[in-house]
């Protein structure tokens, strides 16, 4: 220290000056505080945020959910599709091997056509 004194008055200046940016800044955060429109502003912003990402991932979730479900009926509907492909093959194999029933219904109805155009003649 000098004895006139110019270090202590450089220190209490210094000190005045970090004590005003402090004050300051306590100043700009009680006003922040008291700006009860701009909080809820904020807050209500947080509150969209937080809504579209629920939303998002929904959304998300139900469309992987849907993709599931689709695959699995894509899945179900084509092994429907072989069984009923299989049993018309057995089918047809089957009246290829015994071909009389088929023959004797067609006889049948042959037969009824004959018998209806008889009735209808006498009618006349």
């Amino acid at each position: 220290m000098t004895g006139n004194g110019t270090g202590d008055t450089e220190a209490l200046r210094e000190e005045i000056r970090r004590t005003r940016v402090e004050l300051g800044e306590t100043m700009e955060a009680l006003a922040a505080k008291a700006d009860v429109k701009a909080r809820l502003k904020e807050s209500a912003e947080q509150a969209k945020e937080r809504m579209r990402e629920q939303a998002a991932q929904t959304v998300a979730r139900v469309r992987g959910q849907a993709a599931r479900g689709a695959g699995m009926a894509r899945a179900q509907a084509y092994a429907k599709g072989e069984l009923v492909r299989a049993q018309a093959y057995e089918k047809g194999e089957l009246v290829r091997r015994n071909p009389v029933p088929w023959a004797a219904i067609a006889a049948g109805a042959v037969a009824t056509v004959v018998v209806l155009m008889i009735v209808r003649g006498r009618r006349r």
